[in-house]
């Protein structure tokens, strides 16, 4: 089942530089992404950003591998 992410996942052209950010905040989807990737656990994720939910990195997680689907079938 895949996760709806597109209510959590916003792009606005004049916030970080149009890069997709989450829930219209200044935190973007690669922050995110990178956190995990460093090693953070959501739990420690959400205590440095309490304005973050669960749901929030799950939806990031969603349109990254989303995003992945779609550079491969476009090959």
């Amino acid at each position: 089942m895949r996760m709806n992410y597109r209510d959590i996942i916003t792009i606005e052209p004049g916030k970080r530089g149009g890069r997709p950010t989450i829930r219209g905040m200044r935190i973007t989807v690669a922050d995110v992404l990178g956190w995990l990737a460093a090693g953070m656990t959501p739990a420690e994720i959400l205590a440095d950003y309490p304005e973050l939910t669960e749901n929030d990195i799950r939806a990031c997680l969603a349109y990254a591998a989303d995003r992945e689907r779609r550079a491969f079938a476009a090959r």
